[in-house]
């Protein structure tokens, strides 16, 4: 129980970072529905003349996705690229070892190219390193990013794609620490193919940015020696290491569930460490960014998913119906980012359609938004700028497995340009309002609320659905009050609160 305010000091000099705005990243992967049926369905009513869901599409702009890693994710590492271009009625398909299920390859590289152009992002492609290696890494930079006059850019040519694609970011794989990935290797073992792949990419493309495979949880018995090992290898071809992190509520704990980004933040501090040893190792004057290319809520669809038969096409697999508290905890671990954001300059939320998804569809039918959409969609939206130093103090609670949590779980951002200061703002405390007083002195005495969004519902397990897609839905009744150099508010209990503040001078 929360018996006292919250306070929260915020200071425009006080910068963690420069957010860069590929930190509201996404992820699509050949898995379940989400291209299948999520982003491509041929014939449906909403679909353009390339089968690309217009409906799908519409959303997607509505969260302004900087950058989507495609195409995988487990699926990758048996994944041969070459199945996926040139004429669709000559492409093979394969059986998909990662989620058992048959891949038809109607859809792949270009027809992704294409498809981000129109949602208006930009492409992160992971190569395989599980059953392919050094040649393939070249093969795919060139057939993507060379101009012509080479058999891989002259076939793209061919394939109806005059001008190279410049795809920029390249992951290196992934989650090459797990036994359940194809062509699955020890530290070193893909630390050398990691490097030896980067080595060739650049050489090919000496533009491109890399992202190294860190390990796919903390959980794993080979962190954090994974990251020492790989980066010992890689650092000097990188720019980028990958984190991986997902959290459930299986034991219906919701003040523990809340508490996850706790361990988040844990977890970017431990990589952030192990990677400034490498730096510190090596002499090096690099910094090494991180990419947290996968991270979600993610337990409801375990138990279907178990049942299910193998070697379907695009069968529903990972389809998490979102409740309003696994909203809470997205928008907490978006917080978690943005007070790393001087260190994690990208970020996938895994994924983004049908599959752990901010947005459902039904084949065939309607798409709609799931409770986690807005929470990531007013981050993205609103969240541009600095992030700044959050100076808070909150009452505490415990939980059996977390101590000392804070039931104010906050962040500010500065946009500079628009004269905006925006706070995002969970209240974990699951029965009472928080009062919560704003310290805005150093922006002078002029600050005035723009307004106050909140999402709530009374009922913790509420979702939404594509009968009832608006059960939970964010509004703009909050009740911030703006006195100048500062602001109160009261959270209401369990409640995402974006508290935009003009600070503009006279």
């Amino acid at each position: 129980m929360s018996q006292h305010k919250a306070t929260m000091i915020i200071d425009k000099d006080f910068i963690i970072g420069a957010i860069d705005n590929r930190i509201y990243g996404s992820f699509i992967e050949h898995l379940g529905r989400a291209v299948y049926g999520g982003i491509y369905e041929p014939g449906h009513p909403e679909a353009d003349e390339k089968g690309f869901r217009q409906d799908v599409l519409s959303l997607i702009q509505q969260l302004q996705v900087p950058i989507v890693r495609y195409p995988g994710g487990n699926f990758v590492s048996g994944y041969d690229w070459k199945d996926g271009i040139g004429p669709k009625e000559l492409r093979k398909s394969r059986l998909e070892l990662a989620w058992k299920t048959i891949e038809p390859n109607q859809f792949g590289l270009n027809d992704f190219v294409e498809w981000a152009q129109k949602a208006q992002t930009d492409v992160m492609w992971a190569i395989n390193l599980g059953t392919h290696g050094v040649d393939e890494a070249r093969n795919i930079v060139e057939y993507s990013n060379h101009a012509s006059g080479t058999y891989w850019s002259d076939l793209r040519r061919s394939h109806g794609y005059e001008q190279p694609h410049q795809i920029k970011t390249w992951c290196l794989g992934n989650e090459m620490d797990g036994p359940w990935q194809i062509g699955h290797k020890t530290a070193t073992e893909y630390g050398r193919v990691a490097a030896e792949s980067a080595k060739v990419m650049k050489w090919v493309d000496p533009t491109i940015e890399l992202v190294a495979c860190g390990s796919s949880s903390r959980t794993m018995p080979t962190f954090p020696e994974w990251e020492a090992t790989v980066l010992d290898h890689t650092y000097d071809h990188v720019e980028y290491l990958s984190m991986h992190t997902y959290y459930g509520n299986k034991k219906n704990d919701t003040p523990t569930f809340l508490a996850r980004s706790l361990e988040m933040d844990d977890f970017i501090k431990t990589i952030i460490a192990t990677s400034d040893y490498i730096k510190a190792k090596k002499r090096s004057k690099k910094t090494m960014y991180l990419s947290f290319d996968e991270w979600n809520v993610w337990y409801h669809s375990n138990d279907a998913d178990k049942k299910r038969d193998p070697w379907q096409i695009a069968p529903p697999q990972l389809e998490d119906i979102y409740t309003m508290e696994d909203a809470l905890v997205v928008g907490c671990m978006l917080i978690s980012l943005l007070k790393h954001a001087d260190r994690v300059k990208m970020a996938c939320l895994a994924q983004l359609v049908n599959v752990i998804a901010p947005i459902m569809t039904e084949t065939g039918g309607k798409a709609w938004m799931q409770t986690i959409f807005f929470p990531y969609m007013h981050a993205s939206v609103y969240g541009r700028g600095n992030a700044l130093v959050p100076l808070i103090h909150s009452p505490k609670y415990d939980t059996s497995e977390i101590t000392d949590v804070p039931y104010l779980e906050a962040v500010a951002v500065h946009n500079e340009e628009a004269q905006e200061v925006t706070v995002f703002a969970v209240n974990r405390d699951l029965e009472h309002p928080l009062p919560l007083e704003l310290d805005l002195r150093s922006f002078g005495a002029n600050s005035r609320l723009i307004e106050h969004i909140v999402l709530e519902n009374p009922d913790l397990k509420a979702r939404n659905t594509a009968d009832d897609s608006t059960a939970v839905a964010p509004h703009n009744r909050g009740n911030a009050v703006a006195n100048g150099s500062g602001l109160t508010a009261q959270l209401t209990k369990a409640s995402w609160n974006v508290i935009r503040i003009s600070v503009q001078a006279k």
